[in-house]
């Protein structure tokens, strides 16, 4: 049995054929290609082709099922050459989680850890958003963790808007295949690409955004809580928001009152 992966590289293929025959009628001044016998049709799912600047995403056929899609996303992304971050990555990012989960999180970009081990969110503010997820009742195996960009900026260093483009269609990717019904911008850089909005992150919290059907809400990155403790409380706040969301969209039971509290 071929894997979802190979039938992904023949339906581009044929894909590419096609196009060449296309051009090969059209040169001759034909509109149509000749005609065929009816028992001859076959059907063929399409695949889609987004122009990033700096090269091709092939989007999966959507009839290849959640996992086959992000598997083949995957592995266009671990050979991604379309921005400077490719340079020195160690392991392209690419997300990790349940391809049925209702609930996204989304982050800036890798750091050191997640550079090493391929994994978002595996360090000390990895550990942390564990624990913000647990206090809400919630498993870090229940949603689904990206970043608006797959490989780590120097220094952890915020990216760029050119490498954020470079990197938004696999992303956009994701989150069409998923489709959740909750997305969470953790920090200032997912929230304003994901928003389109360069509005302070303060001002983006509160909140109950929309990215198209989908409930986007907005808290700060753990790595920056780390940092700065004194706005755990604020955090704490977005946390309880996230919950009357899921609640309100039957992602998740009414949690007893005062769950809150110890």
């Amino acid at each position: 049995m071929k894997r979802p992966s190979d039938v992904t590289q023949e339906i581009a293929s044929l894909s590419r054929d096609l196009t060449s025959v296309l051009k090969v009628l059209a040169d001759r001044g034909e509109s149509a290609l000749p005609a065929e016998p009816e028992s001859a049709a076959v059907a063929v799912s399409p695949v889609a082709v987004v122009e990033t600047g700096m090269g091709e995403i092939e989007l999966p056929p959507t009839d290849l099922g959640k996992e086959a899609r992000m598997e083949s996303l995957r592995q266009q992304a671990m050979e991604c050459r379309r921005c400077r971050l490719a340079k020195e990555r160690q392991k392209v990012v690419f997300g990790v989680g349940s391809s049925s989960a209702r609930v996204v999180l989304v982050g800036e970009g890798p750091g050191a850890n997640e550079d090493r081990t391929g994994e978002p969110f595996v360090g000390r503010a990895g550990q942390l958003l564990n624990r913000m997820l647990a206090t809400i009742g919630m498993d870090r195996k229940e949603v689904y963790i990206a970043n608006i960009v797959k490989c780590r900026p120097p220094r952890n260093r915020d990216p760029e808007p050119d490498e954020i483009a470079a990197c938004r269609p696999f992303l956009d990717a994701q989150l069409e295949t998923l489709r959740p019904e909750v997305i969470l911008a953790l920090g200032r850089p997912a929230a304003q690409s994901l928003l389109n909005d360069q509005r302070p992150l303060g001002q983006l919290r509160s909140v109950v955004h929309k990215l198209g059907k989908v409930a986007l809400l907005v808290t700060y990155h753990p790595a920056f809580l780390l940092r700065n403790p004194a706005r755990k409380a604020a955090a704490w706040e977005d946390l309880q928001l996230l919950v009357d969301v899921m609640v309100s969209k039957g992602v998740c039971g009414a949690l007893p009152e005062p769950w809150w509290r110890p």
